[in-house]
């Protein structure tokens, strides 16, 4: 089957996860294959890394059709060390516990087709499995295990369907703020607070405020 070859258990078992009754997988549209083009007609892509990729199937596809990209975060994941034989040496929770903010990694690769009324952009929070190989021996060269994710559970869905969607995402700050206290904020690190801020500059959430010292102040516009 066309992109099977590259597909992990995380892109797969969401898939069958969303598909509907009499939903198609795999169906090439535009001259680009589509993860899972429902009964009435919406495209659905399973994006589980960066966003980038998609562009050029966006700019393509995106005028004439429905779209939806779905995006799993691992707001709980445990960490499996596996043998060679598959066989569990260690396991234990991540210290990470990403939350749906965590979209804004993706969003900022293109955050103004957040408007475009074909583009709904669904945030499923999970829990998952991340299984590695034991750990690799730190020397001269050090070769970082990607690993394979698997779902266990869907904890939480949020779709996005326009600049105010993405704007709810955040707590509730004092304006003029800049990043890094929009940062402290959203309790995140700050490139992440950063490329969220790019976000909603783009959508024309965030307007300038002038600067503090050095560091440019945002604002929210009001409606």
């Amino acid at each position: 089957m066309i992109g099977q070859l590259r597909e992990g258990p995380l892109h797969r078992d969401l898939k069958l996860l969303l598909a509907g009754p009499g939903d198609a997988f795999e169906v090439k549209v535009g001259g680009y294959v589509i993860d899972l083009v429902r009964a009435d007609g919406e495209l659905v892509e399973v994006q589980t890394g960066s966003f980038s990729p998609l562009r050029a199937k966006l700019d393509a596809l995106l005028d004439g059709h429905r779209m939806r990209i779905v995006h799993p975060i691992p707001a709980q994941r445990r960490i499996l060390r596996v043998d060679e034989h598959g066989e569990i040496l260690s396991t234990r929770p991540s210290p990470k516990k990403p939350k749906a903010t965590t979209i804004f990694e993706g969003l900022v690769s293109f955050p103004t087709l957040l408007s475009h009324p074909n583009l709904t952009i669904e945030v499923l929070l999970c829990r998952e499995d991340h299984i590695r190989k034991p750990e690799p021996v730190r020397g001269r060269r050090y070769l970082r295990d990607p690993g394979e994710r698997r779902l266990l559970e869907v904890l939480e869905r949020i779709e996005l369907t326009g600049p105010g969607d993405a704007a709810a995402l955040l707590p509730a700050i004092e304006s003029p703020f800049t990043t890094r206290e929009l940062a402290k904020a959203m309790k995140v690190p700050l490139p992440l607070a950063q490329k969220a801020a790019a976000c909603l500059r783009a959508l024309e959430v965030f307007e300038p405020a002038g600067m503090r010292g050095r560091a440019p102040l945002h604002t929210i516009r009001r409606s």
